[in-house]
């Protein structure tokens, strides 16, 4: 059996694997019983999905040719109470036709766990911490290059 830190380092992992698929339903499923937070407002799974379904890039293959790389994640579990926090970084690569391989941003997400039925899951997570923007215009629709200048 997996130790709550693995079980939730896993969460993180899957979410990059799910959004560089082109799965976002999956990935908003992951925060189906989550708060989510955007700089000042929040919101619910629904329009997570709403919102990367809108905005992210999708190329023909069905993806949107990036890679979301997590690193350092520091998990504080409460074992007793069957919570968890994780501070972790982010980096988005992205490599799309006519252009090189490049990082187009990166950043720090800040999120929260709960444990139901011995399952670990999402509560809240926090995307106001990007801290660091390349050219996002061929990721995200309405991001323009250096948007976190």
């Amino acid at each position: 059996m997996a130790t709550s830190e693995v079980e939730i380092a896993n969460l993180l992992y899957r979410y990059a694997e799910l959004i560089d698929g082109g799965d976002l339903e999956g990935m908003a499923a992951l925060f189906e019983h989550a708060e989510i937070k955007f700089r000042t407002e929040t919101t619910d799974a629904a329009g997570l999905l709403k919102m990367f379904g809108n905005g992210v890039i999708l190329y023909p293959n069905g993806t949107p040719r990036t890679k979301h790389v997590t690193t350092n994640p520091i998990i504080e579990v409460d074992e007793q109470a069957g919570t968890a926090t994780c501070r972790s970084y982010y980096t988005v690569i992205q490599q799309v036709e006519g252009s090189a391989l490049q990082p187009v941003a990166a950043g720090r997400y800040h999120d929260r766990f709960e444990r139901v039925a011995d399952v670990w899951r999402f509560s809240f997570r926090d995307y106001s911490y990007g801290d660091l923007f390349g050219d996002m215009s061929r990721h995200f629709r309405g991001l323009d290059r250096d948007i976190g200048a």
